[in-house]
């Protein structure tokens, strides 16, 4: 990872157990600020386990996360939360319409949010206005992802971490996500963290990735690593010879 970059997110010497389980292992890393950083490994790396230590809803058994130079634990978790957005697989919605839940973050605040700024939000993730007055139960899945990246959005987050946000859409949807990641990143400079299972998608959109193995940290740097890695863990993982 180049050397101008910032580090959004930084982990030191973090570990995570659960009911005696030990999940993650001594992880040291950053994620570059302003970034798509894709993050890959096996059923079970603990991959989304460092997801949720990255917005506190949970916290590291050991060691250190710091939000750009600030630990993790000095934020108000409310805040945090609205700093470090996160879309899931299953774009999960409320009943209702379209407007409805991207009025729904504000909502939890006491807030209203402006029709302007719901219109603008639905033209950046590619959807016509009209759709503010769909109801959800009628929305593909490709458009529910969206609506969903486009609810995040509400807060403005600095840092938005996305969980397999693909994998449940036909080719066609998942490329028209890929591309509105990209243009999400580059209008507004948003840190991308991106679990997928896809490394094709994990070369082609991400600028780093990380490769997670057992709760561990392999390698990170260019997303070049998935093709050029002079690791044999990571090299069998590519080829499809999961340990």
């Amino acid at each position: 990872m180049s050397v101008n970059d910032q580090a959004a997110v930084r982990f030191n010497k973090v570990s995570y157990a659960n009911d005696g389980h030990q999940i993650l292992k001594n992880i040291t890393g950053w994620f570059p600020k302003g970034r798509i950083t894709t993050l890959v490994g096996p059923s079970g790396a603990g991959k989304t386990s460092l997801f949720k230590l990255c917005n506190s809803l949970t916290s590291p058994t050991s060691g250190d996360i710091y939000i750009g130079d600030k630990k993790i634990e000095s934020y108000d978790p409310v805040e945090l939360r609205r700093m470090v957005g996160m879309a899931l697989q299953n774009a999960t919605m409320i009943g209702g319409t379209v407007m409805k839940n991207l009025a729904l973050p504000l909502e939890l605040q006491g807030k209203e949010l402006p029709v302007e700024t719901a219109e603008e939000l639905v033209k950046v993730v590619g959807l016509d206005e009209s759709f503010l007055e769909r109801d959800t139960r009628d929305l593909s899945g490709g458009q529910r992802q969206k609506v969903s990246i486009a609810r995040t959005l509400v807060n403005r987050p600095e840092i938005l971490l996305l969980d397999e946000i693909t994998s449940a859409l036909d080719r066609v949807s998942q490329q028209d996500i890929e591309d509105l990641i990209v243009r999400i990143n580059q209008k507004y400079g948003t840190t991308m963290i991106w679990i997928t299972h896809n490394l094709q998608q994990a070369f082609n959109v991400g600028d780093y990735t990380w490769v997670m193995m057992d709760g561990e940290l392999i390698e990170a740097g260019e997303s070049s690593i998935l093709e050029h890695s002079k690791k044999e863990r990571v090299q069998r993982f590519v080829k499809g010879q999961v340990e």
